[in-house]
């Protein structure tokens, strides 16, 4: 037990010594390559807390729900720290980063990965609001770190869109604090996810409606649900692209993490109104909104962050419809899209560095101008895009599949704003990789490995998903409930 306990401090531990050392080491080689050693020892720890699980306390958890999400969060922090140490050495060649702002870069790289780490393991509401709210200020600070016109622009817009939104979280909060107060007493026990669970059932269930209201609309901002959403094209499009690929592929999954947890209070407390319908209706509107909002990007990072937009709709659609089925696709497409959308800022952002541009009109016929970016652009795409045999496509058919057997109307409106978003991505799709080259075509030191990691574990598990991850998943299926 003491090794399991090591082990899960470490998790905290290795990412904010290293964010400490990271803000006083001078010199680009030596703080990207200790940004990618913290990383990956951070991922290796994440990998045996799998074998060695600790007993729950007070301020941290570790549970099947949420060891899924770590072991995410930090495979993807690991890779994306490695496509990072190439992006950023051309933004310091270029002049658009100065030694100081990557000193400082690296730094908040990994407060970032100390902050989500914190909040998946955090058994403790109020601390796991706490690491929500420091990783949004530690993203706000990267967005605006070029300190352009449209960059500072776009952190302040996140910054009080964010702030609205975790204020309404840190409210519904305190809802569940005061419902549960009655039943657990003052203190730290009446705050701790393993007691408030197994008390749910005596909470009063007028308190804990109206918090999951206050709560789905303050961490809904975070996951980027309509109309919560206006923050995420502009932080996205202004901001490093390693900081794109960690908010959606990891930030925007620990925010709705937070949902999931108050979901399972309300499952588990009869008189309480059903969250389902709250997160359907929410998640359809967000994949329709979205799937239309595609049509109208002209920047090639805008677009595909409404791309995340449309997928963290279907992630929420699919937990808000529950059950066993529907629950086990909301957690492979969280997993899938992940990957997926990481590997695709990726490969955009090291053709914006060739191209000298992220307007769609300017970037043309990658395929024959820079060939291992553009196919691993197209594969990416036509992964998101939910073409067989890959994982995406296999959540999705998941989804739709359970969503049929219950509410076939909703199910029918899923897919229709699926095949408008198909035909959006494809539509720029084609220009882009397989146009005629235009404009200027400089060559990049691109770090590829990250990338065909992320895409070639999509591919596979579209085919095959070992028996020890289907039984992960199930279980933590069965977790969530209905």
């Amino acid at each position: 037990m003491i090794f399991a306990d090591l082990i899960q401090i470490g998790l905290l531990a290795v990412p904010a010594l290293a964010a400490s050392v990271l803000a006083l080491l001078p010199g680009y080689l030596v703080t990207a390559r200790l940004n990618m050693g913290a990383a990956a020892v951070t991922l290796t720890l994440a990998l045996l807390l799998t074998v060695a699980r600790p007993v729950p306390g007070l301020y941290l958890l570790v549970d099947d729900l949420n060891i899924v999400l770590i072991v995410l969060t930090t495979f993807v922090g690991f890779t994306t720290s490695a496509f990072s140490a190439s992006y950023i050495a051309h933004e310091l060649e270029i002049g658009r980063l100065t030694p100081a702002y990557l000193r400082f870069y690296h730094a908040m790289y990994q407060v970032l990965m100390f902050a989500m780490n914190l909040a998946l393991l955090a058994n403790n509401i109020g601390l796991m609001w706490v690491a929500i709210e420091l990783a949004t200020l530690t993203t706000v600070l990267m967005v605006g770190i070029y300190r352009t016109h449209e960059a500072l622009e776009a952190a302040w817009k996140y910054f009080i869109l964010g702030s609205v939104g975790i204020a309404l979280a840190l409210f519904g909060t305190i809802l569940v604090y005061m419902a549960a107060r009655p039943i657990m007493g003052q203190g730290l026990d009446a705050m701790a996810w393993t007691g408030l669970l197994s008390a749910a059932s005596g909470f009063d269930p007028a308190l804990l409606n109206l918090a999951f209201v206050f709560l789905l609309l303050g961490y809904g901002t975070k996951v980027g649900l309509a109309p919560l959403h206006a923050w995420l094209p502009d932080a996205h499009a202004e901001g490093p692209t390693p900081i794109s690929a960690v908010l959606s592929g990891l930030l925007l999954n620990v925010a709705l993490y937070a949902v999931l947890r108050f979901k399972m209070l309300l499952t588990a407390n009869a008189g309480a109104l059903a969250p389902g319908p709250l997160m359907v209706t929410m998640g359809l509107v967000s994949a329709m909104f979205a799937s239309f909002m595609l049509y109208r990007r002209r920047d090639i990072k805008r677009m595909f962050a409404y791309s995340s937009i449309e997928h963290m709709g279907i992630i929420t659609f699919a937990f808000g419809m529950g059950g066993p089925l529907a629950n086990f696709a909301g957690l492979l497409h969280m997993a899938m899209h992940s990957l997926t959308k990481s590997a695709i800022f990726f490969a955009v952002g090291h053709v914006s560095q060739a191209k000298g541009t992220q307007k769609i009109a300017d970037i043309s016929g990658l395929t024959e101008s820079h060939p291992v970016l553009g196919w691993g652009l197209v594969l990416g795409v036509v992964a998101i895009a939910g073409m067989p045999p890959l994982g995406i496509f296999m959540s999705e058919f998941l989804v739709v599949s359970s969503s049929f057997a219950r509410q076939p109307l909703l199910a029918i409106i899923l897919v229709l704003a699926l095949l408008i978003g198909f035909g959006a991505l494809f539509l720029r799709l084609h220009g882009v990789a397989f146009g005629q080259p235009v404009g200027k075509s400089e060559p990049v030191k691109a770090s590829y490995v990250p990338m065909f990691a992320h895409l070639g574990l999509v591919a596979a598990a579209g085919v095959y998903l070992p028996g020890v991850v289907v039984a992960w998943f199930r279980n933590v299926a069965e977790l969530l409930g209905g």
